[in-house]
């Protein structure tokens, strides 16, 4: 049996509130803090988790999981974690690649950004937006600079991200600074329905969260900034009406000049689960918010001369009310038996047969990010389809 090495967490840059990341060296001491946030409002269908890490603005870090601090050279796969911009963290155990690095000889790293209005408030004089995409490239220079003292290859990154991973690594590919910092990409139910936002709307919406909180962002506590979050989102759903759309998001202020030329030659597999809006009660069908964007996405990218690839998860826990729900992929690819403990999606299904149907889809991924090949064999028994291009 592989033994994994997790290291971390490593501090792979720094940030002054509403201000860009500015890079470090590679050993400075990390605070091992995620990004200030509230609960997830996916609680109800993964489960809370199980660790409670420390949160705090000092978030910029990063955790890695390999089978060996050496020159072995391995591929490396960077997980960027969804929660709407608003929840979650690279460090949770949900998301420990150990098992990953393990059966695929890979290096993984779980990556932590700013969330919320810490990350995403567009609002003029005190933030320009897009700050956790801005730290989602930093940590990707990061992994350029460094990640060959960790046993991987520079030469050989796949960004990986699910919800709004998926949406990061989608606007990632508008930014000429990202171009050679990754050779692939895998996109897992990003809601490309949703995508981004006008200038316009966001600094509507950037106002709407200075009025709620009733003093100066750049000085205000956590708390209420927190607070005012919660305030934003409420007036928001009242707006749009629309459930699934977060507070905040990113802003549509990106150069899509250099879309083509970025991703020509990438490697990219697109996916979503069946049933993902069961997550979302009152919210729009699958196929408005995933299955048509993606299809449409990837016909750009073949268009600019990417490879492309997608998936669909079929796979319908028994004992679980929400079928082929967002998320159901993650416990199948991260995380261990006690941080999925007991998750509502999975329902009665027992933990080893979880890991069995795992462990072959993890081998599915850890070829992609190797090769840039699909290979479904793996899976053939498994309720998973992979093709060209699925509707």
């Amino acid at each position: 049996m592989t033994t994994i090495v997790r290291t971390g967490p490593i501090r792979y840059a720094t940030a002054a509130r509403f201000a860009p990341p500015v890079a470090v060296s590679a050993r400075t001491p990390s605070s091992g803090e995620i990004s200030p946030q509230p609960p997830s409002r996916l609680d109800r269908v993964m489960g809370p988790p199980r660790d409670r890490l420390p949160q705090g603005e000092d978030c910029l870090n990063l955790t890695i999981s390999t089978p060996g601090l050496d020159d072995g050279r391995r591929p490396v796969l960077v997980w960027l974690h969804g929660g709407g911009f608003s929840s979650g963290g690279g460090l949770l155990d949900w998301y420990d690649g150990g098992a990953l690095a393990a059966g695929g000889d890979l290096v993984v790293v779980g990556v932590n950004y700013r969330l919320g209005a810490l990350g995403y408030l567009y609002l003029d004089g005190v933030s320009p937006g897009n700050l956790g995409l801005a730290d989602q490239l930093e940590a990707l220079r990061w992994v350029r600079a460094n990640i060959e003292a960790y046993g991987g290859d520079p030469d050989n990154v796949t960004v990986a991200g699910q919800s709004a991973g998926g949406i990061s690594i989608r606007l990632l590919m508008d930014l000429p600074e990202a171009r050679g910092l990754f050779r692939r990409a895998i996109l897992q139910s990003a809601p490309l329905g949703l995508g981004s936002r006008s200038p316009e709307r966001a600094e509507k919406v950037g106002q709407v969260f200075a009025d709620a909180l009733g003093t100066d962002p750049r000085t205000a506590g956590i708390t209420e900034i927190l607070a005012a979050q919660r305030e934003t989102a409420l007036t928001n759903l009242r707006l749009t009406g629309d459930p699934m759309e977060p507070a905040f998001i990113p802003v549509d202020t990106l150069d899509k000049a250099s879309f083509a030329d970025n991703v020509r030659d990438l490697e990219v597999l697109y996916g979503w689960n069946a049933d993902d809006m069961t997550a979302f009660p009152g919210a729009a069908g699958t196929d408005e918010i995933y299955v048509e964007p993606l299809a449409a996405f990837g016909d750009r990218l073949r268009s600019a001369g990417a490879d492309v690839f997608s998936y669909r998860l079929d796979w319908r826990p028994e004992g679980s009310e929400f079928g082929a729900t967002h998320c159901l992929e993650l416990p199948l690819l991260l995380g261990t038996e006690r941080a999925w403990q007991d998750s509502p999606m999975l329902g009665k299904v027992p933990w080893p047969e979880v890991d069995a149907f795992g462990a072959a889809l993890r081998a599915v991924w850890a070829t992609f990010a190797r090769t840039g090949t699909l290979d479904p064999t793996p899976v053939a028994d498994h309720p998973v389809r992979f093709g060209p291009q699925l509707a």
